[in-house]
């Protein structure tokens, strides 16, 4: 797979706590420069990068994050806000308690609340794989193919573990054919990035690919 399609499946991260505006804009500028699907940012960053890349890549940001569990509420709220800010990409992390508690009304519900406060933009559902059973994963594939949203996630990258192949490749499986597939979290190398789009993911949440690239140039 050349280096320029793997690209064009990245959504180019930084995420922690500590960035500042001057590592999102070297982010913003890389993305631009490499053909990233987009830039994920931090939600109070959204509003500066948009008007900093003026269309030349997508902005792409987190809600609920990283523990998912905040109320519907807040996260519709944060969804509309960033969306208002210049977000065209959302991406919103479930509530593992209620899937432990087998919630599956209330996290349909949620879901759908989000997907609506963020109109026609896309909308990924973060499920944490590394906190599930199998049987949990495909039963929030089947949530997620219900509730109208655009992807289903594997991982926040903040949590005990990241994207699994044989995660990427049980949700490809159980997905309606109209939601996409994005692994996060621990892609550490070109070879897993191909490996994880060969098993079926559309998109690649990762710090580390456009690094990669840089390096070899």
């Amino acid at each position: 797979m050349e280096i320029k399609e793997i690209l064009s499946h990245v959504d180019h991260t930084l995420l922690a706590p500590s960035a500042t505006w001057e590592e999102i804009r070297t982010i913003c500028d890389d993305g631009a420069a490499y053909g990233c699907a987009s830039v994920c940012i931090p939600a109070s960053y959204v509003k500066p990068a948009a008007e900093y890349l003026q269309g030349r890549c997508a902005v792409c940001t987190v809600i609920g994050f990283p523990n998912g569990y905040s109320t519907t509420a807040s996260k519709a709220f944060e969804a509309a806000d960033a969306v208002n800010n210049g977000a065209d990409e959302v991406d919103m992390v479930i509530n593992v308690g209620w899937v432990k508690d087998q919630k599956w009304d209330d996290l349909l519900n949620e879901i759908r609340r989000v997907k609506a406060a963020c109109g026609d933009h896309i909308l990924k559902v973060i499920i944490e794989t590394c906190l599930l059973t199998d049987e949990e994963k495909i039963k929030l594939c089947q949530i997620v193919s219900q509730s109208g949203a655009d992807y289903i996630k594997t991982s926040t990258g903040f949590s005990t573990a990241g994207a699994t192949k044989p995660d990427v490749a049980l949700m490809a499986a159980n997905v309606e054919p109209h939601v996409k597939v994005k692994a996060a979290g621990g892609i550490s190398s070109l070879q897993d990035a191909e490996d994880f789009l060969n098993l079926g993911a559309d998109r690649l949440g990762t710090s580390r690919i456009v690094k990669i690239v840089k390096s070899q140039q």
